[in-house]
């Protein structure tokens, strides 16, 4: 196994593999987990510095129980099955999860209309425990809610996760089970061929027997290199707010709309990290790297905000993002397999791709066996625990045990978040390191708080300069 970001790629024997995966974000560094469970060479191939530093970073962050999914879909199914695998796997390795719940608001009467055909949609998705809430019973359970709430329909089972965890968790076990991380890797031209296809990259060229396309924004363009044109991408734009942890007592559940034709519109939760978030806007774009934010959308969440909790809008905003998913004019997953070339493409995988992942993995596996891969027998993967970084659970400066072993955990760093130098530490010298100081963040929360870094930037600079990937020469090569 190896982590590499710079430098020329292996060569000869060392570069040819049975499965390359293209893409290291939640989805694809799930299906390089699920193959790591065979005695197979595998590659993960990323074209940014690090692991999640796509759509996978930016996102609500809600594990679904598809509960308004299309019946029948193969979104439907993977989401279904991918809620029960992700919980388990979540208590396995210690990724955060808080199962609050969740209530669809309906605010005029067509919208009140609408729930008793979403929980009949429920039913048919597998999801039998709604409920619908008078609008008594709805102010009752948040107190808070502006007023006009008609009704509701709670949907027990919807969850808040920590989604830069369950990326960095995925990869990490991959790698210690066998799977070499290429980073700063992007492929530029693909030449098909047999045995081996030929992914041409900017640090030198990787052979493979078998091709997975797990690309996001840019799996179109990817699958453009191997010939096939099944599908456009289309970038659609996601803007949120984040509110200080003050905010918090404010909303007890995910507070959902009523689903429209963009998608699930304008929600607010809690996060596992303690704050609450407005959003997302859904924004039809040209450009796959448009993720700053607007005036006009920030200001439309406003809006819509202040009517849904209208406290909120007191409270101090912490930060704004952006994010975009992959909007393929189709409700439905653009998941394919081409056996003659020994090629799966996973493609329009949008918001609840991260709840899906595991079992997007699994149905990837099957199709990879139906372009001619033997895996071979199963064998256990590398045991695995995942650092906390949620706010219902214990971390490291409470823990009176850990900071007696080390004291490093008691010394914080990150006033906001409570962060540690410990923590901060163990990330840099993890098996992923990460390749910035953005990527630290997601590794420990350091510089996500209200004063976003301005005062503990210079320690969380000078501990990454120190003990970072440059240094202790992991993922450095």
């Amino acid at each position: 196994m190896s982590v590499t970001r710079t430098g020329a790629l292996p060569v000869g024997a060392e570069a040819a593999y049975d499965v390359v995966v293209v893409g290291a974000g939640v989805v694809g560094s799930a299906i390089a987990r699920t193959l790591a469970r065979h005695p197979l060479r595998i590659a993960l191939v990323e074209a940014s510095n690090d692991v999640g530093d796509g759509t996978s970073k930016a996102n609500t962050a809600i594990l679904h129980t598809g509960f308004d999914a299309v019946p029948g879909t193969l979104e439907a199914r993977l989401v279904r099955e991918g809620h029960r695998l992700l919980s388990a796997y979540a208590r396995e390795t210690g990724i955060p999860v808080e199962p609050l719940g969740a209530l669809l608001v309906a605010w005029d009467e067509g919208q009140r209309a609408a729930l008793p055909r979403l929980a009949e949609k429920a039913e048919r998705n597998g999801h039998r425990t709604t409920r619908l809430l008078t609008a008594a019973e709805l102010r009752a359970r948040e107190p808070h809610l502006g007023p006009g709430g008609l009704a509701a329909l709670e949907v027990p089972g919807e969850a808040v996760i920590c989604p830069w965890t369950t990326t960095l968790a995925y990869a990490t076990q991959a790698v210690r089970s066998g799977v070499d991380l290429h980073l700063n890797c992007s492929v530029e031209r693909v030449r098909p061929g047999d045995p081996y296809h030929r992914l041409v990259t900017r640090r030198g060229v990787l052979r493979t027997r078998h091709l997975v396309n797990a690309c996001g924004l840019h799996a179109d363009a990817f699958d453009a290199l191997v010939g096939r044109e099944d599908f456009v991408v289309t970038p659609r734009r996601g803007q949120l707010l984040v509110f200080d942890k003050f905010a918090r007592d404010l909303v007890r559940h995910i507070l959902l709309p009523v689903p429209g034709p963009l998608g699930k519109g304008v929600l607010i939760t809690p996060t596992v990290y303690g704050n609450v978030m407005l959003g997302p806007t859904a924004e039809d774009l040209d450009d796959k790297t448009a993720t700053g934010t607007t005036a006009e959308g920030l200001a439309g969440l406003r809006e819509q905000g202040g009517r849904i909790l209208p406290a909120l809008l007191d409270e101090e905003v912490t930060a704004v993002y952006a994010g975009l998913r992959a909007a393929t004019g189709q409700e439905d997953y653009r998941i394919a397999a081409h056996p003659g070339l020994r090629y799966v493409t996973v493609g329009g995988i949008r918001s609840t791709g991260l709840t899906a992942s595991l079992a997007v993995a699994e149905h990837v596996r099957g199709l990879l066996a139906d372009c001619g891969l033997d895996p071979g027998p199963e064998r256990p993967l590398a045991r695995l625990r995942m650092p906390n970084l949620g706010e219902a659970f214990s971390r490291p400066y409470r823990d009176a045990r850990l900071i007696a072993g080390n004291p490093e955990f008691g010394s914080i760093v990150c006033h906001c978040e409570r962060v540690t130098e410990g923590e901060i530490r163990a990330a840099l010298t993890s098996t992923i390191p990460p390749g910035g100081l953005d990527g630290l963040r997601r590794r420990t929360r350091a510089r996500g708080g209200r004063c976003q870094g301005h005062h503990c930037g210079t320690e969380v600079r000078a501990l990454f300069e120190e003990y970072g990937p440059e240094k202790n020469g992991r993922g450095a090569r």
